[in-house]
């Protein structure tokens, strides 16, 4: 990899990962964290994340914890792979006319259409009363977590409790394969994960990604945000299925955008020398922009063919390469998100 004359000899920079869930889409920001990783001096203080967030943040810890930049970056690629072959048999593949045409949807898929139905009309405890899920076999090959404990990375995992819906945020040494198939427990498809005797959900509804955490919990000025789930969508959605997935869309981004607009809000009246609110108000917000996944619908987000991971991999990459070309000299220095415009409306 060429990198640019301005970053070779760099200081090194502590920065926090933000990473947003959205199932298949997630391989998007595998794709982001290859990229970045590629850069020796973005060092990586704290990752939190949520769902399929929650998967690339734990298995990127665990590969650089056992075998530095290049065994983070082998780590998210095996594990995708391993998604993939886990689901070369599903049901839930791609018509013909789709594959001809490179259209990465499963909207005429018989077997998608059955589903998507029954999970509004069945309970997933009556078709899937032994809550098999196949991630779990998949996570148990792919991580030791009792390595997650030593990393010297701040790992963040999201769920959210059911009985109060609040958002736990749970830490190294506390994460376990039920931790991250809680933070992406979609409830129409999947039993609630219980820990401790409480029933999680997916981490979305709390927390997508959580920020707070990694506000008052590291060292990083620095966050870079790798967003999944669109925060505008042009047009306005007129079919069934578009209204559902745009409001899905938006209930998943409106914690994050919460606390975007909190930071916005203290930098505009906290005082330079009040704790936490320093804190908020001084964070530098980056963020990786997703222009490809806003031409995705929703049923994609459960296609694992390991050609559409190449795909959202390789996009990642693209996005992540603009992102350094136009702001690697920004960060630790000044944000790159315009956080007044989150303020416009109030």
């Amino acid at each position: 990899m060429v990198h640019a004359p301005s970053t070779l000899a760099r200081k090194p920079v502590l920065v926090d990962i933000a990473l947003q869930g959205g199932g298949s889409h997630g391989a998007f920001s595998w794709g982001v964290l290859d990229r970045l990783l590629e850069e020796p001096w973005l060092r990586i203080e704290g990752i939190s994340g949520t769902s399929a967030g929650a998967m690339n943040a734990a298995v990127l810890v665990y590969g650089h914890q056992t075998g530095g930049v290049e065994g983070a970056r082998a780590a998210l690629a095996a594990f995708w792979r391993r998604v993939a072959d886990s689901a070369r048999f599903s049901p839930f593949q791609r018509g013909p006319m789709d594959v001809l045409l490179g259209r990465w949807t499963l909207d005429s898929s018989p077997m998608y259409v059955a589903m998507d139905l029954m999970s509004r009309l069945v309970s997933p405890y009556d078709v899937n009363p032994r809550g098999v899920n196949p991630l779990r076999d998949i996570l148990a090959e792919q991580i030791d977590f009792g390595v997650l404990a030593q990393s010297p990375i701040n790992l963040f995992i999201t769920a959210t409790n059911v009985r109060t819906g609040r958002g736990k945020v749970f830490k190294n040494a506390d994460i376990t394969p039920d931790v991250l198939l809680a933070s992406a427990c979609l409830p129409t498809m999947f039993q609630a994960i219980e820990i401790d005797g409480e029933a999680y959900w997916d981490g979305g509804y709390s927390g997508n990604p959580t920020l707070s955490t990694l506000i008052r919990e590291t060292k990083a000025r620095d966050t870079i945000l790798i967003p999944i789930n669109p925060i505008e969508r042009l047009p306005a959605p007129r079919s069934a299925s578009e209204i559902l997935n745009r409001l899905n869309e938006v209930s998943f981004n409106a914690v994050v955008l919460k606390e975007l607009k909190m930071m916005a809000l203290l930098r505009k009246v906290a005082d330079p020398g009040d704790g936490e609110g320093r804190l908020w108000a001084t964070m530098r917000v980056h963020i990786v922009r997703n222009d490809v996944l806003n031409e995705l619908g929703a049923s994609s987000k459960v296609l694992a063919e390991w050609a559409f991971f190449e795909y959202l991999h390789k996009e990642g990459r693209k996005a992540a390469e603009t992102f350094l070309e136009t702001h690697a000299e920004d960060i630790g220095k000044r944000s790159t998100l315009d956080l007044e415009v989150l303020l416009e409306g109030i």
